[in-house]
C-alpha cells in the first residue's frame, strides 16, 4: 500500500488501518455471519453502534463474551473445548460423553 509522508520522517499507510480484534488483523479477513434479528432488537444494536461509537460486530462478540462468562464452569470448559476443536480442523460436533458430563 502506498505510504504518505507526514512530516520529515514520518510516514503513514494511505487508507484506514486494520480494525480487527487483534493488533494487524483486518475485518475483512473474518468469516461472515449472516443472521435474522427482530426489529427492535436489529434497532437495539444499530444504537448501540451509535452511542459507543463501536462496530456492531464488536458488540456482538463482546455480548458473546458477556454470556459465556455467566454460564456454569462445566459449560465454560465444553465450548472451549469444541472451539479448540474447529481451530484443529476437527468437527465442533460434540462427543455424546462430553455432553452427558456438562452439568
Amino acid at each position: 500500500m502506498p505510504r504518505k509522508t507526514i512530516t520529515g520522517s514520518q510516514t503513514r499507510r494511505v487508507g484506514r488501518p486494520p480494525a480487527g480484534a487483534r493488533e494487524g488483523e483486518r475485518v475483512k479477513d473474518y468469516p461472515q455471519l449472516s443472521i435474522r434479528l427482530p426489529g427492535d432488537a436489529k434497532a437495539k444494536l444499530q444504537a448501540l453502534s451509535v452511542i459507543t461509537a463501536c462496530p456492531q460486530w464488536r458488540l456482538i462478540s463482546e455480548a458473546i463474551d458477556c454470556y459465556l462468562r455467566d454460564r456454569p464452569e462445566s459449560e465454560r470448559r465444553l465450548v472451549e473445548e469444541l472451539v479448540g476443536r474447529r481451530t484443529r480442523g476437527r468437527s465442533l460436533a460434540p462427543h455424546r460423553s462430553a455432553l452427558a458430563t456438562a452439568d
